[in-house]
């Protein structure tokens, strides 16, 4: 949800345009900064920056988006599978990507799509295996990582071809294609599924309506099976732990950290989402655990679509009906409760993309003393007794 200043909203961010006094209770009532969630060298996605919010070295365990989709649907990797992030997603008919998410498909309609993709295209190598809307995981057996292969939702209105996958260097590995036959395969099944997908029914059918089709996958993010150690290990106070989100890359990166899955019904990721139902799973949960992960993705899918008044009311949404409804309980509790609040990473929706920038975040738990912010922005958040944190020390000042 952070974000740049918009001319739109007055020449401020979102969050300075939404009304979050409940953010701002946090803001204001605790002690803030802002954290530098992506370290040097690495793209700026979400599987890098919550990994790194949970206190993890990307240098030491970071294998990718695609081990962590699979770890979220249940797929065991075997030795020697490469797993991939596979999304579908909308292609214009002059050639430019249009979007990330294939026009929004449903869980229903993504999975109907993948599985005759599998049916038409999968092999004792290749696996196409359903996750949740147009997030979905394609697995390689002998798949090479060392491969370029660019997230979607940072080229929208960008022509595809230019982005194909390329080899990144000739890294052989036993037992492995090389990273040049690795990429020629990728390309070869972006191109063969967009003819299968144009005929679909299902996109057919939404090309009736008017609708955006869903015309091609779009694999990325490749890498092994993660070494990882849980949460329980690296701080004793954790002993149990969940997650709650509807994306699978967060729920994959809660099962290596050792946090259960919690399914809220009407969970979707979108602005749509069951925020009600996530909020009391996050209450339900505190009862028992140590460690809750709360993730609501809202307002980056309104920033990639560069809809302002979607993130507007996103972020008040998530201010009014989660973190809310969140503080009015704990505050009756006499078990100490600590909350922090704060985005993985910034999607200005005049940029459409994910970007690297430090965001702001909020420490709050009774007993704490207050600095001097008086409201939760990122301008305001920067002026906290925090000042710059990096990367681990978040997580390691959270838990002390």
């Amino acid at each position: 949800m952070s974000d740049h200043k918009v001319v739109g909203l007055g020449d401020k961010t979102p969050l300075e345009y939404a009304s979050t006094p409940h953010f701002d209770f946090l803001a204001s009532q605790g002690r803030c900064g802002l954290l530098q969630t992506v370290p040097e060298g690495f793209s700026p996605g979400s599987e890098v920056a919550n990994t790194a919010i949970l206190g993890y070295d990307l240098n030491e365990v970071y294998e990718g988006r695609g081990p962590l989709e699979a770890a979220s649907i249940g797929y065991e990797m075997q030795p020697g599978d490469m797993a991939m992030r596979c999304n579908i997603l909308t292609l214009t008919p002059d050639g430019n990507i249009a979007n990330h998410h294939g026009g929004h498909l449903t869980t229903k309609e993504g999975r109907e799509l993948i599985e005759m993709l599998d049916r038409e295209l999968g092999d004792e190598r290749v696996k196409f295996i359903p996750g949740i809307q147009y997030r979905h995981l394609l697995i390689i057996k002998g798949g090479n990582k060392h491969i370029s292969a660019n997230p979607p939702h940072d080229h929208p209105g960008e022509p595809w071809r230019p982005l194909l996958v390329k080899p990144d260097g000739d890294v052989t590995e036993e037992g492995r294609m090389t990273p040049a036959e690795t990429a020629d395969l990728l390309n070869s099944l972006i191109e063969r599924s967009q003819a299968l997908l144009e005929n679909h029914p299902i996109n057919l059918r939404r090309k009736a309506e008017g609708r955006l089709t869903a015309n091609s996958i779009w694999p990325w993010s490749a890498g092994y099976r993660p070494s990882m150690l849980t949460l329980q290990q690296m701080y004793p106070q954790v002993k149990v732990g969940a997650v709650i989100t509807a994306v699978d890359l967060i729920r994959g990166i809660g099962r290596y950290a050792g946090l259960r899955s919690i399914e809220v019904e009407g969970a979707t990721g979108l602005a749509d989402t069951n925020y009600e139902g996530k909020c009391k799973a996050a209450i339900e949960a505190l009862r028992t655990d140590d460690f809750v992960f709360l993730h609501v993705e809202a307002t980056d899918e309104a920033g990639h679509d560069g809809d302002v008044e979607l993130k507007v009311k996103a972020t008040e949404y998530l201010d009014k009906r989660v973190v809310g409804p969140i503080i009015e309980e704990v505050m009756t509790w006499d078990e100490p409760v600590a909350i922090a609040l704060l985005p993985d990473h910034a999607t200005p929706v005049e940029l459409r993309v994910h970007k690297g920038e430090p965001v702001p975040f909020a420490i709050w738990y009774k007993g704490i003393e207050p600095d001097s912010v008086t409201s939760y922005t990122e301008a305001e958040c920067a002026r906290g007794s925090y000042g710059t944190l990096h990367l681990m020390q978040f997580m390691h000042e959270f838990m002390k």
